[in-house]
């Protein structure tokens, strides 16, 4: 009988610690919540000095954080809250090289805002092509032993382009297996490897360095503009990046006093792009009190929407988070820079 109350107690601490590792121990769990919506004038500058503009261009953020046992029973009790796993919130990338490049985003980020800032506002700029960043690299490349995440490939077989489209069809003009010698930049170091190309993942026989890529660019102007985005990282402040530059830099009152959040990838022309977590960004905005939100707009067809967060684009989340969280915002979409312009002028 002794024995028996010893064992039950000493399942009982067991099964007791066990209960409490799984509470307390970080899981390969993460939450997604509402972030923060500041004022972009405490980041960018202009010609040295914050930005003259007369009302408010709001970048919105999510927290991402990995959670234990509690922080997950949290995260599923909590209506504004998304639970994620490892892979989902870094793409399957070590949380060291998802910090990489989401640094890497943003870079390219404020160089393609300062374009459409510049170009719009009709100030000279030069925009010069410096290469591919290396955002990821498959596990059948050639040149997994030599690139890392945060790399610059700046040629092939000595051939340099003027955009990674230039690189995309010279390695695609040759068959898979095809020698290749890369230089690229690691650490501020120049380096060159060889390797064969590899069929791209996903692909039976499109060749490739076998490589996750963005452009790497660099932009200059008389009119100086800077953006120093602290800890903030990723692609998604690139529409309101551009906003508050050009308003910065034009002849005109277009802010007009009024508080303006928004979310959106920019490119060189001006296109805004989807991003992640935009009725949380809805949320920040709304407590900030903004009353304009810009929402990247695609047309919501049978094939896009499956590849679509809970089968909305994200226009459709955030007229419905905004329905929802902030009925007094207008949600606004936009498919490129103009279309943001135009409805302030309008307005």
């Amino acid at each position: 009988m002794a024995k028996t109350k010893k064992r039950l107690k000493i399942i009982g601490i067991v099964s007791l610690v066990i209960i409490l590792i799984g509470l307390f121990v970080p899981l390969p769990l993460y939450s997604e919540t509402p972030g923060e919506a500041d004022d972009l004038k405490s980041y960018i500058k202009v010609d040295g000095k914050k930005p003259k503009v007369d009302g408010q261009y709001m970048i919105t953020a999510v927290y991402l954080s990995q959670v234990n046992g509690i922080g997950a029973i949290i995260a599923a009790l909590n209506p504004t809250a998304s639970l994620m796993t490892s892979r989902e919130a870094n793409g399957g990338s070590s949380a060291t090289e998802s910090k990489e490049i989401n640094r890497i985003y943003m870079n390219s980020a404020v160089n393609e805002a300062k374009v459409n800032a510049y170009k719009a506002a009709k100030v000279p700029y030069k925009r010069t092509f410096n290469g591919i960043y290396v955002m990821s690299v498959q596990d059948t490349s050639n040149f997994k032993k030599y690139l890392k995440v945060g790399d610059t490939v700046t040629a092939v077989d000595q051939k340099k382009f003027n955009s990674a489209q230039g690189f995309q069809k010279y390695i695609r003009a040759r068959k898979v297996g095809t020698k290749l010698t890369i230089t690229y930049k690691h650490k501020k170091q120049v380096k060159q490897a060889t390797g064969k190309s590899v069929a791209l993942e996903g692909t039976k026989n499109l060749p490739g360095m076998g490589i996750g890529l963005t452009d790497s660019v660099a932009v200059s102007s008389p009119r100086k503009i800077s953006a120093d985005m602290g800890e903030i990282g990723g692609p998604s402040g690139g529409l309101m990046f551009s906003l508050e530059m050009y308003d910065s830099l034009a002849n005109e009152n277009l802010a007009n006093g009024r508080k303006i959040a928004g979310t959106g990838t920019i490119d060189k022309a001006g296109h805004v792009g989807e991003i992640g977590g935009i009725d949380k960004k809805v949320i920040v905005a709304h407590e900030a009190g903004a009353k304009i939100f810009f929402a990247p707009y695609i047309k919501p067809t049978k094939q896009n929407l499956k590849y679509e967060i809970d089968g909305q684009t994200n226009y459709q989340q955030a007229v419905k988070t905004a329905k929802k969280y902030a009925p007094n915002m207008k949600i606004v979409p936009v498919k490129t820079f103009n279309d943001a312009l135009t409805y302030l002028r309008d307005k």
